[in-house]
């Protein structure tokens, strides 16, 4: 006889629905005998891992309604998405959000039906999935999501669920230390729940081969109170976790805080064995989808029929499909579901950031390239004094992976220091608690957290390496695609942008190496949706600040931002800048030599150093090539070159000719990988005649300026290839193009001999 607890008789009813949902189609109560027809043609999900998180879930609505505790629920083992959806049918939450899911037989036929069907819930969590910020199945990122998520409001709980898989990534084992930068009162507390049920898709997992000591040894390590749940043949498992919850509650706030380790069977509750008596529950078979064959093979049909059956759905609903009053009774109500907590909604709890205006920040320019700044040092000034400006409010974060001061951002700090729980050993620097500067040497966990922060509705910065983006370029991936879907679900308001700041960039990490050059983060953000992502170019200090503070006042969007950090010109005073960071792109009449009429060659740039070497390459012009009608073009909006009608911030065909013309040469320095500016250009008029000069794979610890030439983005390079295709300039100007490379080549060969780049380069200015 079944259990009939109101605990377990509550989990019956969620075992039932999700492995309906996994397999059914229609008789979704099992009025009659099942047939292979009511079985959906390709049964989809993950049933190994939704007996636990069924009983997690479980065990935190009792929680919850006894303590009132606001609590999310971050769920890592996202394709036990049946488990997640069976409980908040149940709790009412699907049926609010949509009444077609209501508690009744219709209802139950629509949620079942509806399940990893075409134009239905998708077979994991997703957005449009109420309570979801991680969708899960990314493997690894789930703990640091979590993290993010309390940061900052010292009255939630965000439980965290990580597959035993999942545990096996190396974004997970950072994530075991985000405890370490949580300040008690400030933040609010993270429960990780290790779902140790011992197999992933074909295969044990390490953490499931580890015994008890050796599990509790692991994570004191990493310096928490491992509370070990081992629920395989426990004959009261709800107790078992129950007691556990109480216990881990308590010690919240302790100085080593508690984790659970949950031990239970994978896919407890399916058949022991299979139709050819090989081994299910309990093994790696019952991961996915057993008993695959049930529609054509009678046996497994028997089988499934029996599985199901043994739930007693007939004990869990009554004759109109409507659950048990004792059903409903087990989770909490209003905003304190786990379905309905305010922060899964995290756009409905942002408030704009007050950004300070950029007048008092701003460098003076009393002419173009006459004086020279380094761009994030200004900006650093800025983001401290914003840094001063939420102290209060608390919801403006920056995340960093230990380079903050070496991306001349150390401003910040006199503003608010590093966070950290624990005392360091030795000799530090701007360490305190409930500091706002999240810095660890992990891309992975600082996305993480700050993924976790903005979809609770604060706000917050990335500022990293450039070559180091790519780190996380799989979880900038998903993070698009939850962006996209969500903007599609009506009730879902939209989150602050998750705003990349990218320096140190390989043009000058020719100190640090061929390993540290690579700008390829910009290729894969044009990869994805235009409704989501944007990457600006700034060229100088004074675009940096116009760009970065209309980034943070977006929702909705990934901003990439790629600046230089070292001291190089200040072209456009506030107001120019703010002018033409408007447009995305625009000619700079004061450089040119084409007198706004046709020019016989347009030299475009886009990023801190290109803008200097393609200035520098019209300088030389002017010099040696009088008469070429020279047009210069800046671009700080790189997705401004696109049609508009393949992105919404495109130029219009008439704006286009008036920066491009319609037939004339371009030689475009571009700070990235040229195919990115081909890319953007696709559906333009006469692509072929962009000839893009940007970085080829060529480097070495060597100097800026031989970092330039061997890429042939040098001034030299430019000046040259603007002569080769001018029009007309192609016989008249070899001489000259000639000249100008046997220059660069002389430069090159001084900084071979000297170690250091000769005077022409380095003090260069624009005049």
């Amino acid at each position: 006889m079944p259990d009939a607890t109101p605990p377990a008789r509550y989990r019956r009813a969620c075992d039932y629905l999700a492995a309906a949902m996994i397999y059914l189609r229609d008789n979704v109560l099992l009025r009659e005998p099942l047939r292979a027809e009511h079985l959906k043609p390709r049964p989809l999900g993950h049933w190994g891992t939704c007996p636990g998180l069924t009983l997690v879930y479980s065990g935190l609505n009792r929680l919850v309604r006894e303590t009132g505790r606001r609590t999310l629920l971050v769920t890592g083992p996202g394709h036990g998405a049946p488990a997640i959806h069976a409980n908040l049918w149940l709790e009412g939450t699907h049926a609010e959000y949509d009444p077609r899911l209501s508690l009744d037989e219709r209802g139950l036929t629509e949620l079942v039906r509806r399940f990893s069907w075409p134009g239905g819930f998708p077979s994991h969590l997703s957005p449009e999935v109420p309570g979801v910020i991680h969708e899960g199945g990314e493997l690894g990122y789930a703990l640091a999501t979590a993290f993010g998520a309390a940061l900052d409001d010292p009255g939630l709980l965000v439980a965290c669920v990580v597959g035993d898989g999942e545990a096996e990534t190396g974004p997970t084992a950072g994530s075991w230390h985000g405890a370490k930068f949580r300040t008690p009162g400030v933040d609010g507390a993270v429960l990780p729940i290790l779902h140790l049920n011992g197999y992933k898709i074909a295969s044990p997992t390490i953490y499931g081969t580890m015994s008890d000591e050796e599990l509790t040894d692991y994570f004191r390590g990493c310096g928490w109170a491992p509370l070990i749940v081992d629920v395989t043949t426990a004959a009261d498992p709800d107790k078992l976790l129950a007691d556990a919850l109480d216990t881990a509650y308590a010690g919240l706030e302790d100085e080593r805080p508690p984790m659970i380790v949950l031990r239970s069977a994978k896919g407890a509750g399916a058949p022991e064995e299979d139709a050819d008596g090989k081994p299910l529950a309990g093994t790696f078979r019952a991961h996915q989808v057993p008993l695959t064959g049930a529609a054509d093979d009678p046996r497994e049909l028997a089988l499934l029929e029996k599985w199901l059956r043994s739930y007693g759905p007939e004990e869990l609903f009554d004759e109109h499909g409507r659950p048990a009053d004792d059903l409903l009774a087990v989770p909490p109500e209003g905003d304190l579901r786990l379905g309905r907590v305010p922060q899964a909604n995290g756009g409905q709890l942002r408030e704009p950031l007050p950004l300070p205006e950029l007048e008092r920040f701003a460098e003076p320019v009393d002419e173009p390239g006459g004086s020279e700044a380094g761009p994030t040092s200004v900006l650093g000034v800025w983001l401290a004094e914003l840094m001063r400006e939420t102290e209060q409010r608390r919801d403006f974060r920056i995340m960093c992976p230990d380079e903050l001061e070496s991306n001349k951002l150390g401003a910040v700090l006199e503003a608010t220091p590093r966070a950290f729980a624990r005392e360091a050993p030795g000799y530090a620097e701007h360490l305190g608690r409930g500091g706002r500067v999240m810095e660890v040497l992990s891309e992975h966990l600082c996305q993480g957290w700050l993924q976790g922060y903005l979809l609770t509705g604060r706000h917050g910065l990335l500022a990293t390496y450039e070559a180091f983006a790519s780190v996380v370029d799989g979880m900038a991936n998903q993070y698009a695609k939850f962006l996209k879907i969500s903007a599609e679900v009506g009730w879902r308001t939209p989150v602050p942008s998750l705003n990349y700041l990218l320096s140190s960039d390989g043009w000058r990490q020719e100190h640090n190496g061929y390993s540290h050059q690579g700008p390829g983060f910009i290729n894969s953000m044009l990869n994805k949706k235009s409704s989501v992502a944007r990457v600006y170019l700034p060229p100088d200090a004074n675009t940096l600040l116009v760009t970065l503070r209309r980034c943070l006042d977006t929702t909705g969007l990934i901003n990439v931002v790629v600046s230089g950090k070292q001291q190089s010109p200040v072209w456009l005073g506030l107001d120019e800048a703010r002018a033409h960071c408007q447009a995305g792109a625009g000619v700079w009449s004061w450089a040119s030599t084409d007198g706004g009429e046709g020019p016989d060659v347009v030299l475009a740039c886009a990023g801190t150093t290109p803008t200097t070497e393609v200035m520098a390459a019209a300088w030389l012009l002017r010099r040696s090539a009088p008469d070429l009608r020279v047009r210069v073009v800046n671009v700080v909006d790189l997705l401004a070159l696109a049609p508009r009608d393949r992105h919404s911030h495109g130029m219009s065909d008439e704006e286009f000719a008036a920066c491009f013309g319609e037939d004339v040469p371009v030689v475009f320095g571009f700070h990235g990988y040229p195919s990115a500016v081909h890319e953007v250009l696709h559906g333009r008029a006469g692509p072929n005649r962009f000839h893009v000069h940007g970085y080829l794979e060529e480097g070495t610890t060597t100097t800026p300026f031989d970092l330039l030439v061997v890429n042939r983005m040098s001034r030299y390079d430019l000046a040259a290839a603007a002569l080769s295709h001018a029009g007309g300039w192609s016989s008249r100007g070899g001489d000259l193009a000639d000249a100008l490379l046997r220059e660069r080549d002389e430069l090159r060969h001084r900084a071979y001999r000297d170690g250091e780049d000769p005077a022409e380069f380095t003090q260069w200015r624009w005049s």
